[in-house]
C-alpha cells in the first residue's frame, strides 16, 4: 500500500515521501495515528501544503535554537553534591539535576535535551552537549563541587 508520510518517521521516510508499506502497517498503525495518509491526488496536495507550512516553521525554530545557542555558549554550571573518600558521589548527577540548575540560571532546557550518556558519578568539571535543534548543539560546562 502506498502512503504519504505526515511526519519524519525514523528508519522509514521524511515528512511528505511516497512509500510503499505494508497494508497491514499502514490500516493498524500509521494511518490511526496520522502518521500518514493514503497516496491519492488530493492527498498529495494537502500533505505539500502541510510540508511548506512545516518548512517555514522548522526555519523559524531553528533560528531561534541558534540564537539560544550563543547565549548559552560557555555557560556554566555548579551542582553541589555530597561526596565520600576518592571525590566519589554519593548519588549521581543526571541529566534532570543539570536542567533544574540551568533553570535556576533562566534557561528553560528540557532535560532531554541534555546528552548525557551516563550519570556524573566523580568530582569534578564536565563538558555536556545541549542538543536545542537537529542541527544546533551548544556545549555547557558542568561543575561538580563537594558539599562541606
Amino acid at each position: 500500500m502506498e502512503v504519504i508520510l505526515r511526519e519524519d518517521i525514523e528508519k522509514l521516510g521524511v515528512r511528505g515521501q511516497v512509500i510503499k508499506v505494508a497494508s497491514g502497517y499502514a490500516r493498524n498503525f500509521l494511518l490511526p495515528k496520522r502518521m500518514a495518509v493514503a497516496a491519492t491526488e488530493s492527498n498529495k496536495k494537502i500533505v505539500e501544503q502541510e510540508r511548506q507550512a512545516h518548512l517555514r516553521k522548522e526555519v523559524k525554530v531553528q533560528g531561534e535554537a541558534e540564537d539560544l545557542a550563543k547565549i548559552m555558549t560557555g555557560a556554566t554550571v555548579r551542582i553541589v553534591q555530597k561526596a565520600g573518600e576518592n571525590d566519589q558521589l554519593f548519588g549521581s548527577v543526571t541529566s534532570k539535576d543539570i536542567a533544574e540548575a540551568l533553570s535556576a540560571q533562566d534557561y528553560n532546557i528540557d532535560r532531554r535535551k541534555i546528552q548525557l550518556d551516563d550519570p556524573i558519578r566523580q568530582l569534578g568539571e564536565y563538558k555536556v552537549p545541549v542538543r536545542l535543534h537537529k542541527d544546533v548543539t551548544v556545549e555547557i560546562t558542568v561543575v561538580v563541587a563537594k558539599e562541606e
